[in-house]
């Protein structure tokens, strides 16, 4: 799998890192020892993970796999800090020390002394945002984390941290698929400006876009559990259509729709890393036999013109 800097930076992740929201929660410790040895095998070398994702679950799944699954130096790890969901409702905290304790809790999590990529995970209007980077460059300083990001912040956001952080930021997470195009209108250009790269999370549609919702819901889908909010949203008429337009580009290139998916998001401008969540180890696989080449042109504009807007 190709090996690809992020941003400006001399670090480096694989084209599909392995997101990790489902650890802890839907996917056991078994099979994620699964996940992660059949990413491993592929060439894939980052993960996401949260201290958000099931309330810390995921970050100790993930820490009870180093050094027995994979040795730390082997792979690379992200991990956000600045957002919890006590009884399922978001809230964000991003002061020094709601950070600074997340971070040293996450650290206790995985197992190890350090974090390659630390994200703030969301903005927070009620704290400084100055007082939010410190929290990263005091991270950074005393070598808990290698490099520093932010997460799901808007255009206008993102080139205001990037222009007061005393410590370069390097990366930018964002929702980003055909589904959900919503970033290239400033987040792009925002990121570019300030030499930061784009790792896109979604970029499935939130398994909307392999297909499997035509027509109907599948038993065991996200779409089917107490989850289906999160994928509602893109089962409505217009998703529906580019969907169909994913598939029938797949089926005409004799490619799958995952394929076709992750190869025109990873050909943009700027994308550092597509940030795959499969919950199971089938589903991973189908991922990754992806071949992750260009799409022809005429392809990509008409999936373009069909997902626009």
């Amino acid at each position: 799998m190709q090996q690809r800097y992020v941003g400006n930076s001399g670090l480096r992740v694989s084209a599909l890192s392995l997101g990790t929201l489902s650890w802890g929660k839907e996917t056991d410790e078994q099979d994620a020892s699964e996940l992660l040895r059949t990413f491993l095998d592929a060439g894939g070398r980052h993960i996401d993970t949260s201290a958000s994702y099931a309330g810390g679950g995921s970050e100790a799944v993930l820490g009870s796999l180093l050094g027995d699954v994979v040795s730390r130096t082997e792979v690379s790890i992200s991990t956000k800090a600045g957002m919890t969901t006590p009884d399922g409702r978001r809230a964000v905290d991003t002061s020094r020390n709601a950070m600074l304790t997340g971070l040293d809790a996450s650290l206790a999590r995985l197992g190890t002394d350090y974090i390659d990529l630390w994200f703030v995970e969301a903005w927070d209007g009620n704290v400084p945002l100055d007082e939010t980077l410190a929290a990263l460059e005091f991270a950074v300083r005393t070598g808990r984390a290698r490099y520093a990001g932010i997460s799901n912040f808007t255009g206008w956001q993102t080139a205001k941290a990037a222009a007061i952080s005393t410590v370069p930021l390097v990366a930018v997470q964002a929702e980003y698929s055909f589904l959900d195009r919503t970033a290239e209108a400033e987040l792009f250009p925002a990121a570019e400006d300030a030499g930061l790269g784009l790792m896109a999370w979604g970029p499935l549609g939130r398994g909307v876009l392999t297909g499997k919702y035509r027509g109907s819901i599948p038993a065991g889908s996200r779409g089917a559990t107490s989850e289906a909010g999160y994928v509602e949203p893109y089962l409505a008429e217009k998703p529906s259509r580019i969907v169909d337009a994913v598939c029938m580009a797949a089926n005409g290139l004799g490619r799958t729709p995952q394929d076709v998916s992750l190869s025109w998001l990873l050909s943009q401008q700027g994308v550092a890393t597509a940030i795959v969540g499969a919950r199971t180890p089938v589903q991973l696989k189908e991922i990754l036999d992806a071949q992750l080449s260009p799409l022809p042109p005429q392809i990509a504009r008409a999936l373009e013109d069909v997902s626009a807007g």
